[in-house]
Formats: structure tokens, sequence, C-alpha cells
């Protein structure tokens, strides 16, 4: 887990952002704060759209995670380091790269239903591709985009 700023109207807030070991973001969450009750509306919104329990959670040395996870995920392990948190950290790459196109977001709402639905997407035709040979990697993609056309209906030019 992980949190970056993001600067809307010139206002300050907080995105949350959850990601698996493979780096596959699972929640993101936009919030004006970065206490202990903004990690624990986080954890609470992450568990209720998971369908299991994790057993370690790794974080930066923000103290709030820690106080939140005491509080909502009592029994599991819980590991603060600069250097195990690289996957949450590079998943806000592709999100700083998307607001700097759109030229910045334009209100909290609109960054939460954007970064939400860009998550997915982004995932979805960007494949761990240092984790496979060039074969599979085409052969995913194509799949992704496969299934892209089929679930949005959209018809190929020819």
């Amino acid at each position: 887990m992980d949190e970056v700023y993001l600067k809307i109207n010139g206002e300050l807030f907080y995105l949350w952002r959850a990601v698996d070991q493979h780096g596959v973001v699972l929640d993101i969450l936009v919030q004006e704060r970065r206490n202990a009750t903004a990690a624990k509306r986080f954890f609470k919104r992450l568990l209720a759209g998971l369908k299991y329990k994790p057993s370690k959670i790794v974080t930066d040395g923000l103290r709030s995670y820690g106080v939140a996870q005491l509080e909502v995920l009592p029994g599991v392990k819980h590991r603060t380091s600069r250097y195990l948190n690289n996957r949450a950290e590079n998943s806000h790459r592709p999100t700083r790269r998307r607001e700097r196109q759109m030229q910045r977001f334009k209100s909290p709402e609109q960054a939460q239903r954007f970064l939400s639905a860009h998550a997915m997407i982004y995932g979805h035709f960007h494949p761990r591709r240092h984790l496979m040979a060039a074969e599979q990697y085409h052969r995913s993609r194509d799949k992704a985009f496969q299934i892209w056309r089929q679930e949005t209906c959209a018809q190929t030019a020819a």
C-alpha cells in the first residue's frame, strides 16, 4: 500500500493505492487527509472488495497504516520498508503520466472515477512484460484486445 499527493484545483488530496504481490492494482481511493481515520477508511474499502484476507501488508513508514492495521486487521503481519514497497510506488507512474496528459484533475470525484477505471484498464492492456517471453507477451496482448472488443462490442475497421 502507498499514498501519493494529487493537486486538484490548488488543494492537496491523497491518492491511496493497494497493489498485490504481482503489481496488480486492488483498490484506489482519493481522500483529503492522510491520517489514521483515512487509512482505516481505505483498509475497510479494500477489504470489502477482496475475496480473501491478506496475510501480510507492506507499507512505507507512514504511522497511520500501523494504527489502521491494528484496528482493522489485527492478525495480519505488517512490514514497513522503503524498498519492499516498490510495486506500490511504481504503480503511481501511469497515474502521473495520465495526469499530465489530462492537464490535472478537475475535482476529487472526477479523479476517483477516472483513476478507478484507468487502473483496471491499464493493467488489462499492459501485462508484466519482464516476466514473459516475447511470444507469450504478444499472445497476451492479442487476447486482451480480443476481450476488449467483445466486451465493448467494438467493430474493427476493415
